[in-house]
């Protein structure tokens, strides 16, 4: 019987082709709102119309918006041809463009979805009952767009300007507008950062430092807050809670307040460390602490150790503490020693936990501008070409800052973001797709 009825069902549909989906998606197609018309669903076809009559009554804007985007300008210091201004109207127009798209792809599909209904003969729902389906079918997506739209203007619209500027030719003296025009010059910022000598070498140069800063800051941080956790979790050490508040202080105060104080602590010429070491009769000289390239670096690791491993400590305390005993006095049972304890239990199983939070150390130590900022200013000077406007000590971030504000290379300064932004965002990735949330959401 129920072959019969599905073959009977089927022949019903052959014998009477669907016309309302076809023909409601075709008016949509052609003007917003018609679709729904036809299918009598005047509320909707109303608000697509409008939609579609505010996007046609704003063409000139989009027009002029598409047409900035493109020339970025035509003549040299007029008053509406800012090449900057020209290139964030269009951005914006262009992202306008998008969500009415977007509307425009949902109001083709509501119109043909109900013609359906009406092709199988079903009951179309009224307005309020589509209201009430949407908000009860679709309430996380209607609770998410406002945040969305935020998303699109304040984050997404300064992103898209950045990448867009390392393709321009915008920099100083000849490239800034309104005096000057900007253009388009493709990937030649990116051929450059990499050929060019005065761009080429000091962008490996920092480069190669920002990934040995990276790499031995966290390792020093990781296993300096394991050596304080491990000790303060000797069973020969007594009031393990005031050495833990003890060693949580640096991490405590702002690192802004402590890179200061670090700052004129190691002061070359006035700094009372020197003095201090003069008046003990240890060195006759002062030591150039932020002076001299390899002791400014080895003075930026010490200082970060100092404000990065209470930060392990605590984390990798609290995973000792929750390991349990029974496991501890197993291994006991079987012989085991006090490095074979820490080398196949303590380890690994804080390895495990901390794993995660060492990669995003990494990248957090990889963009550590306050640190370098507040401590050198990327300073000494004089290892890299003068027109880079880099430091001994600069690494990548640092030197964005200084092509900005200082050297005012906005064109190099977006390329290097660009090859910062893909650094990180490669490891923040990885790690994401390493967490469980992503793996569970994964097999949903």
């Amino acid at each position: 019987m129920k072959l019969e009825e599905n073959k009977n069902i089927g022949l019903q549909e052959t014998s009477f082709p669907s016309k309302h989906r076809r023909r409601a998606g075709i008016l949509s197609t052609l003007l917003m709102g018609l679709g729904q018309f036809y299918n009598k669903d005047w509320i909707k076809g109303i608000f697509y119309l409008l939609i579609e009559v505010v996007v046609i009554a704003n063409y000139a804007y989009f027009r002029h918006g598409l047409w900035g985007i493109i020339t970025l300008g035509e003549v040299p210091g007029a008053h509406n041809d800012h090449s900057i201004v020209l290139m964030i109207k269009g951005i914006i127009a262009i992202l306008i463009l998008l969500i009415a798209l977007v509307i425009y792809i949902l109001n083709i599909r509501d119109a043909w979805s109900t013609g359906k209904l009406r092709d199988q003969n079903q009951e179309v729902p009224s307005f309020r009952k589509y209201i009430d389906e949407l908000w009860e079918k679709s309430f996380p997506y209607l609770m998410l767009s406002p945040a969305v739209l935020g998303i699109m203007f304040f984050i997404l619209l300064p992103i898209l300007f950045g990448v867009f500027i390392a393709f321009t030719n915008y920099s100083m003296p000849n490239y800034i507008p309104p005096k000057n025009l900007v253009n388009w010059v493709g990937f030649t910022n990116f051929i450059n950062i990499f050929k060019m000598p005065m761009w080429g070498d000091t962008f490996f140069g920092i480069a190669a430092w920002n990934l040995i800063f990276a790499i031995t800051a966290t390792t020093l941080n990781f296993f300096g807050g394991l050596l304080i956790a491990i000790l303060i979790n000797s069973k020969y050490v007594r009031f393990k809670r005031f050495w833990r508040t003890f060693y949580m202080l640096p991490y405590a105060v702002p690192a802004l307040i402590s890179q200061l104080i670090f700052r004129n602590i190691f002061n070359g010429q006035f700094g009372p460390l020197n003095i201090a070491l003069k008046n003990w009769g240890i060195i006759q000289n002062n030591i150039p602490w932020f002076s001299h390239p390899t002791v400014a670096k080895i003075t930026i690791l010490m200082v970060n150790v100092w404000l990065g491993f209470p930060y392990f400590m605590i984390l990798m305390t609290g995973t000792m503490t929750s390991i349990s005993k029974e496991i501890y006095e197993a291994s006991d049972i079987d012989g085991a020693s006090s490095r074979q304890k820490f080398s196949s239990i303590t380890l690994p199983m804080v390895l495990y936990s901390t794993a995660p939070l060492l990669i995003m150390s990494f990248a957090h130590n990889f963009n550590n501008f306050g640190l370098i900022y507040f401590l050198t200013d990327g300073g000494p000077t004089g290892k890299y070409p003068a027109g880079s406007g880099a430091g001994a000590t600069d690494i990548l971030i640092s030197w964005v800052y200084k092509l900005t504000l200082n050297n005012q290379q906005y064109h190099m300064a977006s390329v290097v973001s660009i090859i910062i932004f893909i650094v990180i965002g490669s490891i923040a990735a990885y790690n994401f797709t390493r967490t469980r949330s992503f793996k569970e959401d994964k097999m949903l």
